[in-house]
């Protein structure tokens, strides 16, 4: 932005400063030389007992008349235009008047009009050159003090940035802390020199002149500021630096500021004192208010000049902001920050002004007030996160142990690493605030309501800490049992489940509880919410009676050990695996990866096929024709076989049981064995055993049948049988080998050609046998 076109925004702010300024610029009185004559005027008045008696009698009708008061909001629209156009026609009267009389200080200077003052050229002349002296001499040894001082510096920024032990950001306040020791002791060092050089070296031995004092008192402040400054701005020493920027940033406005505080500090401390001593009090007033005046407009051209970049660098910072808070308050800040400072100058021009005695310390004090509670709660931040912001990782056999527990840390602390941020920057805030006087921190705590807000922020933190840690410690007890690699070893799925519902309902008490406790605590009164809560509950009772059913059966079904997670299990007419078990429902996936939730109220029987033991029971048929006694042999050798494998053997319980015949079939002669398993594996051990009873049936020879259907066809009275038409589907061949796609006719008479298992796979609509 150009600085021609801040012009108007400056004469805004200016005029805002007025404003707040014109309360107190009223109180003074306005021209105190004039009220001379009415005070003797008055003591006549008084003197005479006839005018004293008439001034009684017209005061007393005075106070008993009523008096006549304008509107309040025509009082208000005249008072607020004439109050502003009085002080801004006296500060601009001031100011003229101080220019006045520096120009006719100047004119009486050159033209002699000085002549009847205490002005002495050569008392002037040699009293610039002692101070002269001590400048040089004070300076001369501040920067070789610094010298001396300069590897002491490099040591400490060097173990600032490569040391080892402590966070970087304990290590740089400890660094930066022990720099700015050496700094003060460096410049309070050249200030002793300084007077002792004043004193015993130049002018008269032993006496120290008002001109070095106010020299070396002025080098003194000075120097003190531009060594807090650069311990913001160090800008030859990396490891020395709180702010986070780079060493050209830091080079750049260390050299502005230092410049602005020289002009300042040495133009209103030193000149302006010598010249109302030595020359013209009217023109050190002029000379000081030039001096502001240049301060100001330097820097406000500063201000603009860095406008654009120094928004780009705090948007850059918001984007690496990791709380949204604070991402949003610095793209805010990057905004306005030049609407802030320029506030501020136009603030302590204003002050400077109009009321220098008082009000120029108060705002350097809350200057320096506020820079320490940034940088102070800027350092706080980014300590906590160097501390416990990163990533937490525990040793190896706490993560075999607690697998949990780290994931569970790594999402607390990031959340309560931001309400601590909150926290620090609400408190700058109100620091701020007081230091300039807009909130009284120090009397608001020591109220009533301060120390009780206080109270009760304290009290809902240890509480909140408590809960987390208790449900923490618990939470970890209950995975160290379900863990297989820790405690007693893997736990059976009944303590599984219900380890799992004890972790639950754990979750749900502490947060009920804390949130009473936390409620009680900040002062409402939660009996009411507790009465509230029974009668919602007793109406809620009422109106889900299936609810309180599912509950209360879902409570005894765990009691009685009807099923764990990892059980199979028929429920409400499914079948399917216990995937998960809450108080009130059971989730079941099915063989087709269906998965069912099924409430407890409509479970009236519960089929656990897990429990201690399983069967496999096998019905194999076998052919009229075979041997029943070769075929349960057959049915040993391929259990025998089955037992002595590496895949099924452990899962065997018992020898195989042999029912014998069940069943006389329609073509098929069933027999029934079982083989007692582990829970569970009755399913794999089963098809396992079927493999193994058709590879042993095919061995032997034993037909596994096939469902027959015998055809009749009849017979007449001579005993001959009608013949027989049939059709052929496969068309590749016929059964007497004639052309294919021709029928033929066939008897009943006894033929090889009609037994399908005499050619090859005969395709027919049914399979024959002859009667």
């Amino acid at each position: 932005m150009n600085p021609m076109r801040a012009l108007p925004l400056m004469l805004g702010w200016l005029l805002i400063a007025l404003l707040a300024l014109a309360g107190p610029a009223q109180a003074q009185p306005a021209d105190a030389a004039g009220s001379q004559p009415a005070n003797a005027t008055l003591a006549d008045l008084l003197e005479n007992e006839e005018t004293r008696r008439q001034l009684i009698e017209q005061l007393r009708g005075m106070a008993e008349a009523p008096a006549a008061e304008p509107p309040a909001e025509e009082a208000a629209t005249a008072s607020l235009p004439r109050q502003l156009a009085e002080l801004t026609s006296r500060i601009a009267s001031d100011i003229g008047g101080q220019f006045g009389s520096a120009v006719e200080a100047v004119g009486d200077l050159f033209t002699g009009g000085l002549e009847d003052s205490t002005f002495d050229t050569a008392a002037f002349t040699s009293a610039t050159i002692n101070l002269g002296l001590v400048i040089l001499a004070t300076l001369a040894l501040f920067v070789a003090f610094r010298r001396l001082a300069k590897p002491l510096f490099t040591g400490i920024s060097q173990w600032s940035l490569n040391g080892e032990g402590l966070t970087p950001v304990l290590r740089l306040v400890i660094c930066v802390a022990l720099a700015a020791l050496v700094d003060v002791l460096v410049v309070a060092l050249a200030y002793v020199g300084g007077n002792l050089v004043a004193t015993f070296a130049i002018g008269e031995t032993g006496e120290l002149s008002t001109r070095a004092s106010l020299f070396l008192n002025a080098f003194l402040v000075i120097e003190l500021l531009k060594a807090a400054l650069r311990v913001l701005f160090s800008s030859r020493y990396e490891g020395l630096r709180l702010l986070p920027i780079t060493a050209g940033e830091a080079s750049y406005w260390n050299r502005w500021i230092a410049r602005l505080i020289g002009l300042v500090g040495y133009g209103l401390m030193v000149v302006v004192p010598l010249i109302n001593v030595y020359i013209a009090p009217a023109l050190g007033q002029g000379v000081g208010t030039l001096i502001m005046f240049g301060a100001f407009l330097y820097a406000v051209i500063v201000v603009m000049k860095n406008r654009l970049r120094l928004r780009d660098a705090i948007n850059d910072k918001a984007n690496r902001a990791t709380m949204a808070a604070t991402r949003v308050s610095l793209q805010l800040f990057a905004r306005t920050w030049h609407l802030f400072a320029l506030a501020y100058f136009v603030m302590v021009l204003v002050v400077t002004l109009t009321r220098p005695v008082d009000a120029l310390p108060f705002v350097l004090f809350a200057t320096l007030k506020t820079i320490a509670a940034v940088v102070v709660g800027m350092l706080l931040s980014s300590f906590l996160t160097q501390t416990i912001g990163r990533r937490i990782t525990l040793s190896d056999d706490l993560r075999r142990k607690l697998p949990l527990l780290e994931p569970r840390l790594n999402s607390y602390v990031p959340n309560a690493l931001r309400v601590i941020r909150t926290v620090i920057l609400i408190l700058v805030i109100m620091l701020v605030l007081s230091a300039w006087g807009a909130f009284d921190l120090a009397g608001w705590y020591a109220s009533e309501a301060g120390r009780g807000l206080v109270g009760k922020m304290v009290s809902v933190a240890t509480i909140l800490v408590i809960a987390i840690g208790a449900w923490l410690g618990l939470a970890s007890l209950i995975e160290h049992k379900l863990n297989p690699e820790t405690g007693t070893g893997e736990p059976d799925a009944r303590a599984k489940t219900l380890l799992t519902l004890f972790r639950n309902a754990l979750a749900i008490a502490l947060i009920t509880m804390t949130a009473m406790i936390v409620l009680a605590e900040i002062g409402i009164n939660i009996g009411p919410l507790i009465a509230g809560a029974g009668v919602l509950g007793l109406a809620i009772g009422f109106g889900a009676q299936r609810l309180v059913q599912d509950i209360i059966t879902g409570i005894f079904i765990q009691v009685e050990n009807a099923m764990n997670t990892g059980d199979v299990v028929t429920v409400g007419g499914i079948t399917g695996t216990a995937e998960r078990l809450s108080i009130r429902s059971v989730g079941i996936r099915d063989l087709n990866g269906t998965y069912h939730i099924v409430p407890f109220s409509s479970v009236d029987t519960v089929s656990n096929y897990m429990r201690e033991f399983g069967y496999h029971v096998g019905e194999y048929g076998i052919a009229y024709r075979e041997s029943i006694d070769d075929a349960i042999v057959a049915l040993r050798e391929a259990f025998d076989e089955l037992a002595a494998g590496d895949d099924h053997k452990m899962n065997i319980l018992a020898p195989l049981e042999v029912a014998g015949v069940i069943a006389l079939a329609d073509s098929s002669v069933n027999i029934r064995v079982r083989i007692k398993t582990t829970p569970g594996m009755q399913w794999a051990v089963g098809r396992a055993y079927n493999r193994l009873v058709k590879l042993h049936f095919d061995s032997k020879g034993i037909e596994i049948p096939f469902p027959h259907t015998t055809l009749y066809f009849g017979q007449d009275k001579t005993g001959s049988a009608p013949p027989a038409n049939l059709r052929v589907m496969q068309q590749d061949f016929t059964i007497d080998g004639s052309p294919a796609g021709q029928p033929k006719q066939a008897n009943n008479h006894t033929d090889d050609r009609f037994d399908p298992r005499s050619r090859p796979n005969p395709k027919f609509k049914g399979d024959f046998d002859e009667d």
